[in-house]
């Protein structure tokens, strides 16, 4: 009698398929959630030991993605060279860049006590410029590649676009705490000048290519459910450059010349008060269409680590401002959108967790369904019904 064949486990290198540069999201999510931690104001040195805990495990998250990508290189390069040429997924390798960044930029912040000062700059330092160089190509790559190769149009804009032109004010961010450790004179000031050239290179980059994804939503309407959470990737840029010029103002006493140092000082407060505000606007924008997504079905999926490191940027950017303008309103900015990092931390690790365990999120991706119906399903982002 002839039966049914069951189906064969698959190897565990077939099972990295699908494992797009998305998953590098979780790493950034991770490690500003000790970042921020540090930088929040007032008496931190109870909670430092779980800040360097939680930088340790973006560490390790890290560590294990490149090996898992590594392979997923060496066995599935079609499925790679397939995301490069997806509009959809090839954003998302400006979060490689960034990965590295908050691992690396961590290191100097909230993991210098756990592994020495030494290691941590010659960790910063290593991750810093593979970040920047990975972050400066992909924010040529991935444009170039959407205008020549990708068939995109104006309504198929997403938050998503914005990934690989933030990641370069991500090291203009980070780069300041790298600044002390360099030699005294012109290796500090070229450092210190290039970081402020990486803010300008991604503000305006940014700029461009923001009003189509506000245009986008108010012409062609609400995202999809399982896209909505991208929406909080517009705070990156927000949250990231008003920490860049904060940093960059902090780190310029004695490395840049007078008045450019107190003029940098100035600049940080004339740029970062009314970017934050605007980032305050936003928040409660993208809050709303995220709680009508939820009202309307949407389940877990890997976008919802957007939730994570944007708010974490407006968290340092928050406490910027407060050591720059010594207002307790913005201290206590910084401590509420702390809470929410943390929560959202939660939900989005709780959630991939399940969805590793279950097997959905590295299933093969199919389309979502057009109005919500009950059962398990996955789409191309990751999501789980």
């Amino acid at each position: 009698m002839v039966t049914a064949a069951q189906p064969l486990p698959l190897p565990r290198a077939a099972r990295l398929r699908h494992l797009g540069p998305n998953w590098y999201a979780s790493v950034m999510g991770t490690a500003v959630v000790g970042s921020a931690g540090v930088a929040l104001p007032g008496p931190v040195h109870g909670p430092r030991g779980l800040f360097a805990a939680v930088w340790a495990l973006s560490l390790l998250l890290l560590l294990t993605l490149l090996a898992a990508r590594a392979l997923h290189w060496s066995h599935h390069r079609d499925q790679a060279r397939a995301h490069l040429l997806d509009p959809a997924m090839a954003p998302f390798y400006g979060c490689l860049s960034m990965a590295l960044l908050a691992v690396g930029g961590g290191a100097l912040t909230a993991g210098r006590e756990l592994i020495g000062t030494r290691a941590a700059v010659t960790l910063d330092a290593v991750l810093f410029t593979a970040g920047t160089v990975i972050g400066l190509g992909a924010a040529v790559a991935v444009p170039y590649l959407m205008a020549v190769r990708h068939r995109v149009d104006a309504a198929q804009a997403t938050p998503v676009w914005l990934l690989p032109l933030v990641a370069p004010m991500v090291s203009a961010a980070l780069g300041p705490l790298l600044v002390p450790h360099l030699p005294p004179g012109q290796p500090r000031e070229t450092l210190l000048l290039a970081c402020f050239a990486l803010f300008g290179l991604s503000l305006l980059a940014v700029l461009l290519m923001l009003p189509l994804v506000f245009a986008r939503l108010i012409t062609a309407g609400p995202l999809p459910l399982a896209l909505t959470p991208t929406l909080f990737l517009v705070l990156g840029p927000l949250g990231q450059s008003t920490t860049a010029v904060a940093l960059i103002a902090e780190a310029a006493p004695g490395v840049v010349p007078a008045p450019y140092d107190r003029g940098l000082g100035v600049f940080a407060v004339l740029y970062g008060v009314p970017v934050m505000g605007f980032a305050l606007l936003w928040l409660v924008l993208a809050t709303a269409h995220v709680v009508r997504a939820r009202r309307r079905g949407m389940g877990f999926a890997l976008t919802w680590w957007a939730f994570t490191f944007p708010v974490g940027t407006c968290v340092t950017g928050a406490a910027a401002l407060a050591r720059h303008t010594g207002l307790a309103m913005y201290d206590a900015l910084a401590l509420g959108l702390y809470g929410v990092l943390v929560a959202a931390w939660v939900a989005a690790a709780w959630g991939t967790v399940r969805g590793l365990l279950s097997g959905a999120l590295l299933a093969a991706p199919r389309p979502a369904p057009a109005a919500p119906r009950s059962g398990t399903g996955r789409t191309r982002s990751g999501a789980v019904r």
